[in-house]
């Protein structure tokens, strides 16, 4: 394995290998509203380093995939031998001698891999850079790589006709329906995508899975979709949720602003007294399912205090805070442990 083919996601997150959970979750927001393809139209640099760093994530967000990461980042270099130098076989308890069991790092015998894409593609279940399925990934490999379906047959050897792969797609995509080509290995499909798919939905490609060992009919070809991070919107059920920032004076006296949305702009009244963490809710402004039913927006409200005001602001600041007569904090000595 080249040297060159290994990718440390740590150094793409900007985090250190004891970071926590929390600490790769801000990370890779804040990467991703950075070189979110939206906000970087025609940047092919941009859109290359946010692919980088969602599979950083995928990866380092996930405990299992993480600790397989970390071994075999750890010991890449291994993998370099000759097959027979690094296949180590060791009797573990219900494992077949001159066996692996997943997991034992005691036991990876390294030499499956042609390379490090060749172990990613196997944590993550999909396929090479080939567009072949990845023949390391195995039985046991997950969504992406297509591999038959045990329930679609009554043996327990794995020989039904079905496949299943996850295909990820912007907040865009699926909010507007898009069509998406697929390479199975043998050919190349197209598959269109519904408007109002949401993670989690399963699209069923008939006749596009494996032949059936037993009755020898193409099985079907099963999606899960995985949604990409949108820099402004996030998805709940069938709601749009955003944060919209509003002035403190904006806040106090109430105002008219414009929030975007699906359909474009639209103006709303934010009432006065408003309190940062209050939603406004947006009817009708939201998810539209695959029925054309809309959900609602909701608009949740932060206080955003500027960072440097001019002479006037603070002039006029200093007259507020002499003549203010509310006190949010006035009940603080009634407060006791």
């Amino acid at each position: 394995m080249a040297a060159t083919n290994f990718r440390d996601y740590y150094a793409l997150l900007g985090v250190n290998k004891n970071a926590s959970a929390d600490d790769i979750k801000k990370a890779y927001r804040r990467l991703a509203r950075k070189y979110h393809p939206d906000l970087n139209p025609g940047d092919k640099t941009a859109e290359a380093k946010f692919k980088e760093i969602t599979e950083a994530n995928e990866v380092l967000s996930d405990v299992d995939k993480r600790t397989q990461y970390d071994r075999f980042g750890q010991y890449w270099k291994q993998s370099e031998q000759p097959r027979a130098n690094n296949t180590t076989t060791r009797s573990t308890p219900g494992a077949t001698p001159g066996t692996t069991r997943p997991g034992d790092f005691n036991t990876v015998d390294f030499g499956q891999y042609n390379n490090f894409d060749d172990f990613v593609n196997e944590l993550l279940g999909r396929f090479n850079n080939s567009g072949t399925p990845n023949p390391a990934a195995g039985k046991a490999a997950g969504a992406e790589n297509f591999t038959t379906n045990a329930s679609t047959s009554s043996s327990t050897n794995n020989l039904g006709g079905d496949r299943e792969a996850t295909i990820s797609l912007s907040l865009t995509e699926a909010y507007k329906g898009v069509q998406k080509s697929f390479n199975l290995g043998t050919e190349t499909i197209k598959v269109r995508i519904p408007g109002g798919a949401k993670a989690g939905s399963r699209i069923r490609v008939r006749g596009k899975g494996n032949i059936n060992t037993y009755n020898k009919q193409r099985g079907d070809l099963y999606l899960t979709v995985e949604l990409q991070p949108h820099p402004f919107f996030r998805l709940e059920g069938e709601q749009l949720i955003c944060e919209v920032p509003v002035t403190p004076d904006e806040a106090v006296l109430g105002a008219q602003i414009e929030i975007p949305t699906p359909d474009g702009m639209v103006t709303v009244n934010v009432p006065a007294g408003v309190r940062s963490g209050q939603s406004l809710r947006l009817r009708g402004k939201g998810w539209a399912n695959p029925r054309g039913e809309r959900g609602d927006q909701l608009a949740k409200i932060v206080i955003a205090t500027p960072k440097s005001i001019s002479p006037a602001e603070r002039e006029l600041y200093e007259k507020i805070r002499a003549a203010r007569t509310f006190d949010p904090r006035n009940h603080f000595n009634q407060v006791m442990l």
